[in-house]
């Protein structure tokens, strides 16, 4: 075999491992009905509930990469502290150990037939269902017909005089080997790809065990990095959780290569005495090892994220999306004062949707990626108060209310509705800047000059709405109602200037869209602002 096909034969295997992987990982989603936030949200109220809820995700993903980088989001979000994802990433590092397993069960000569069944089931039936069954067939078919091809592209390694001396060495050096390890991982970005690999070469007798550890451990060092390309630029608390699995794994493998004689001992009997093949053997050395350096490290958890705060220093504020006054005992004991506490959540939904409105206005302004993220945040954190707020009101209702509290009751629902509708409109005018940031559609000096003063109106009529909704504050609320006359007649003017200056050339077709799309949405901030605003006239 020459040099160009093993490199093809390899290449062309290691796609199609990664597709199967990422193919069978969507469809696992799409049948868990993905509710992969919602499972880390729910299922991490202390670490040991983090790793089984990492180990989940991560097997339902069939990526550790994948269910970190989603847990650096939710802790960028705050949706999640940086001690819940600790326990989560440590989860991922067993749940990542499961595709060894599936590798070791050793079918590649039915990988044919299962992609086979896999595609009758995708392309012969209508059913969503059985689609997403189909997927995650044909994904595991892949994934051992790519192995399969990896293997037939490796196999003449064996024979060379070169890669026999840098077995020799890796088994002389295990260092060695663990920087290969990690340098091949960073490189395809998926460790179950080089796990596999690793498998296929100690199967074929290129490697031997003393050999292969040292890269399985680097390999694992190698898988950190996708979290932490995920961090860049991500909040403080976001790079701490990145830099945790970073220590995270490097401890795991430095106790390890210090143990690393008397563990390839402890594998090589545990070889004999289960009976397993060569890829399971790899696959119990990477899961013990995993499962070992967790329980080893899960006490540590808090001097863990200690660490990194350390490393790492900074405030940022978090957005705290949880709800904070939502307390289910007052329903019992005072409805009156439970909608008061919905009346203090309310208003920490209001700030929320003011906060995300000026990152709105700082993105198209700025055009930096963290604003449109910080607004998403925003949007996402007003989504979630608007179902908590929602629920609890609800409860109230079932309680028996004075006409004044019924009142309240109804007022609350009308603003909370309100609010979570101002997060659709901060959440489209992030799209709109997205879309001309793509297209690369350029608005006049003019249009940005107005979109500002319309920005600043709306801004500051939101705030007064939610200061006169705090304070009780009848002028305010009048002041609130004022402000959106403005809005409305500003918002006829501006259209009116935009068609003068379509007139004159000055403004593209697709710019004016764009323009004419901010103003109505800011048109409708101002709307849902002087509902709030009625909320207080409505009171008095």
């Amino acid at each position: 075999m020459d040099l160009q096909t093993i490199l093809f034969t390899f290449l062309g295997g290691l796609g199609v491992f990664l597709f199967g992987i990422k193919f069978m990982g969507d469809g696992l989603q799409k049948i868990a009905g993905d509710r992969l936030r919602e499972i880390l949200d729910k299922f991490t109220s202390n670490p040991f509930m983090g790793v089984l809820a990492g180990i989940f995700v991560t097997v339902l993903i069939q990526s550790s990469s994948g269910s970190t980088v989603l847990t650096v989001g939710l802790v960028n979000a705050g949706f999640m502290t940086l001690q819940q994802a600790i326990g989560v990433i440590m989860g991922a590092n067993i749940g990542t150990t499961v595709t060894a397993f599936i590798i070791g069960i050793k079918i590649e000569d039915y990988a044919l037939p299962i992609l086979f069944l896999g595609t009758v089931l995708i392309f012969f039936f209508k059913n969503k269902k059985v689609n997403n069954y189909g997927q995650v067939i044909f994904g595991f078919g892949a994934l051992f017909f790519g192995l399969s091809l990896m293997g037939d592209g490796l196999e003449p390694l064996e024979g060379l005089e070169g890669f026999k001396e840098l077995t020799l060495n890796m088994s002389e050096n295990p260092l060695l080997g663990v920087v290969i390890g990690a340098l091949f991982t960073v490189s395809v970005q998926s460790s179950s790809a080089s796990i596999g690999l690793l498998q296929e070469l100690y199967d074929q007798g290129s490697l031997m065990l003393d050999a292969a550890l040292p890269v399985l451990f680097g390999d694992n060092i190698g898988t950190t990095i996708t979290a932490v390309l995920a961090a860049l630029g991500a909040s403080v608390a976001a790079k701490r959780a990145a830099l945790t699995h970073v220590i995270f794994n490097l401890i795991g493998a430095t106790i390890i290569i210090i143990l690393l004689v008397p563990y390839t001992a402890f594998i090589e009997n545990l070889q004999g005495w289960l009976n397993l093949n060569k890829p399971m053997t790899i696959a119990f050395a990477h899961g013990i090892f995993n499962v070992s350096n967790t329980i080893l490290q899960i006490p540590f958890v808090g001097l863990l994220a200690l660490l990194v705060t350390k490393l790492i220093p900074g405030n940022e504020t978090e957005i705290e999306y949880k709800a904070k006054h939502l307390d289910t005992s007052f329903i019992q004991r005072s409805p009156s004062i439970a909608l008061g506490q919905a009346k203090s959540e309310t208003l920490r939904m209001a700030e929320f949707a003011e906060k995300g409105l000026i990152e709105a206005r700082n993105y198209l302004k700025t055009n930096q990626k963290r604003h449109s993220e910080l607004t998403v945040q925003f949007e996402e954190a007003i989504n979630n108060l608007d179902r908590k707020i929602t629920d609890y009101l609800v409860m109230i209702s079932e309680r028996s209310l004075s006409d004044e509290n019924s009142r309240m009751h109804s007022l609350l629902m009308d603003t909370v509705r309100d609010l979570e509708r101002v997060g659709d409109h901060m959440e489209n005018l992030v799209e709109l800047v997205d879309y001309q940031l793509t297209n690369k559609v350029t608005l006049s000096e003019d249009a940005y000059a107005d979109l500002e003063e319309m920005f600043d109106l709306t801004i500051n009529t939101l705030k007064n709405a939610i200061s006169a909704l705090e304070n009780d504050d009848l002028e305010e609320a009048k002041e609130v109602v004022k402000q959106e006359e403005e809005i409305d007649k500003m918002e006829r003017k501006l259209r009116k200037k935009h068609i003068l200056r379509l007139n004159e050339g000055k403004c593209s077709g697709s710019a004016g869209i764009i323009f004419v799309d901010i103003v109505s949405n800011l048109e409708r901030v101002g709307d849902h602002s002087v509902n709030i605003a009625e909320v207080v006239l409505e009171e008095e």
